[in-house]
């Protein structure tokens, strides 16, 4: 992991590349930026879901840093650690969330039932983390 203090202000932010989640990673960045902090983005991802166990790894890693850039461009003003693991995406983001200040997600991520403000993995984390939620709803 990284050698940051553990005090250090820090910003967890769920990423699946969809619109909801581009918001939430903006919003992320501007509040750790604000407290001089850093930001945590999370990519979880299915095992199986596509190639061999290392062609997987190297998708997501690639996926993860390519929506970053693609918001936040190459210097996005903030320290910005990618974190990207196999699991259900409410699991995989709370279990990087454990030293965060602040947990942040999208209203709406990719899949399910359009028509709903808030989707099931936002929700899940929303009722089971341990540290304050902000939820990005689309204007």
């Amino acid at each position: 992991m990284s050698d940051m203090p553990q005090n250090q202000y820090r910003v967890v932010v769920g990423f699946d590349g969809s619109e909801g989640a581009k918001r939430a990673l903006t919003w992320a960045a501007d509040e750790a930026r604000a407290h001089g902090g850093r930001l945590r983005a999370v990519y979880a991802w299915r095992p199986g879901e596509f190639g061999s166990e290392e062609e997987q790894v190297a998708i997501a890693k690639k996926r993860i840093e390519e929506g970053i850039t693609e918001v936040l461009g190459e210097n996005p003003g903030v320290d910005v650690e990618t974190v990207s693991e196999p699991g259900h995406a409410a699991k995989v983001i709370l279990d990087n969330a454990g030293d965060a200040q602040m947990l942040v997600v999208g209203s709406r991520g990719h899949g399910g039932f359009t028509g709903l403000l808030l989707g099931s993995v936002g929700q899940h984390v929303a009722t089971h983390a341990e540290t304050p939620v902000v939820v990005i709803v689309r204007p």
